[in-house]
């Protein structure tokens, strides 16, 4: 079942299935970032609000705003 980023916890580990329609610009910074279809990665921490979301991919740790976070179709691994 797919869900977005942002519905994740801390320590779940994902893979990158799409993006949801309408988020054109996001969709065009998470690629150049490495987040392309099929990429696994980690949720390394999470700010007590909510934003942003760390997660470490490709050997490297990235934050993601929220709003950046609900463009991605993730799955669990």
């Amino acid at each position: 079942m797919a869900s977005t980023l942002a519905n994740m916890d801390v320590g779940d580990r994902g893979r990158v299935t799409g993006y949801k329609k309408g988020f054109d610009t996001y969709r065009k910074k998470l690629l150049a970032m490495g987040l392309i279809k099929g990429t696994e990665f980690t949720i390394n921490r999470v700010a007590p609000m909510g934003d942003p979301v760390e997660i470490q991919v490709r050997g490297y740790n990235l934050s993601l705003r929220k709003d950046e976070a609900t463009a991605l179709f993730v799955e669990g691994v």
